[in-house]
């Protein structure tokens, strides 16, 4: 994967305006993208995940979030790259379901009641192919015949709480699909799916990337998921990377605390009943995400890491790197081993 990247986000910084305060969500990130490449942005709740996604799409709250700082560079269909900071509201329109798709986490509140679904997902088409109404249908049918929904034609005349959970992603799926993107944005897509419609979802989505070689930001706190199906992983905390690099050896040899942490509180095959046996529990990172309005000095991590000295609580660490394609935000990562 060495193609021009589609994707390049160079030290985006997003705030949002409460009361008078700036408080930056997404702080001085940089993520690239390529053709056909999946990217995992991984974290726990409140790191910063989806308004990094919602940043890429221009969908923040108006007058409240903004985009203060940094690009996000894009290369569409057309092979132009333009930065979408600086883009109108019009000109983004354009790209948004046309040349960017996203799947939203909950297709309940993504999809409109009212509406059928044959018709939410050929507006897009109807938008940006010039699709008539009739013909905007039709292809939304074989769309839903595509992410594999039984009896499309039928479904495609229902609305969406006719559906069932896993019917409902597989149509927001389509939807995103729908006019053949370059870039797909998936926000926690199977996190409230079980876990055999997950894997169904997730194996839908990996085969219809081979088939249309999109590159993929895959938003997720599941690293069970990211193994499956992304190439490369960026950890998130605090609205900062902490780390980056390939999933297989971030995941093999994590070089910063909050990655160690997150990976042995996985549960693994044959953990319950050995923790049954012997009364242990799954290790757990101690403390809580710090605020975003209250952060501590130095190392955002500091206050919750085994590892963390007087150093890391006086100055934020720089992106450090291990290699060539992997990088820790930590003054120890050369210490420290899984």
């Amino acid at each position: 994967m060495t193609s021009e990247p589609i994707l390049e986000i160079s030290n985006l910084r997003t705030v949002f305006r409460v009361r008078g305060r700036e408080i930056a969500a997404v702080n001085g990130i940089d993520l690239v993208i390529r053709p056909g490449e999946t990217v995992a942005l991984v974290g726990e709740s409140g790191s910063g995940k989806s308004v990094t996604s919602l940043s890429v799409m221009r969908l923040l709250a108006r007058r409240i979030g903004v985009i203060d700082n940094g690009s996000i560079r894009f290369r569409g269909k057309d092979g132009k790259t333009k930065d979408l900071v600086t883009l109108g509201e019009e000109e983004m329109r354009q790209i948004r379901g046309n040349d960017i798709g996203m799947v939203f986490q909950e297709p309940m509140t993504s999809l409109n009641p009212v509406y059928t679904i044959g018709d939410q997902i050929s507006e897009s088409l109807r938008v940006h192919r010039r699709l008539g109404r009739r013909e905007g249908v039709e292809a939304a049918v074989g769309l839903l015949d595509k992410v594999g929904i039984p009896d499309a034609r039928r479904r495609a005349g229902q609305y969406p709480h006719e559906l069932s959970g896993g019917m409902r992603q597989r149509a927001t799926i389509a939807m995103a699909l729908a006019c053949d993107p370059t870039l797909l944005i998936a926000d926690e897509p199977t996190t409230a799916l079980d876990v055999t419609i997950q894997a169904q979802i997730l194996d839908l989505m990996q085969a219809l990337q081979r088939e249309r070689g999109m590159g993929m930001l895959f938003v997720t706190h599941n690293l069970g998921v990211v193994a499956e199906i992304a190439n490369r992983v960026a950890v998130m905390y605090a609205g900062r990377i902490v780390e980056t690099g390939p999933v297989a050896e971030v995941f093999k040899a994590p070089r910063h605390p909050y990655t160690m942490g997150l990976l042995k509180s996985m549960p693994r095959l044959g953990t319950a009943s050995e923790m049954k046996r012997t009364g242990a529990k799954l290790p757990a990172i101690p403390g809580m995400v710090p605020s975003l309005a209250d952060l501590p000095a130095g190392c955002a991590f500091a206050p919750r890491c085994a590892f963390a000295r007087d150093a890391c609580r006086q100055a934020m660490p720089a992106l450090s790197p291990v290699n060539d394609h992997h990088g820790s935000r930590c003054i120890r990562w050369q210490e420290i081993s899984a």
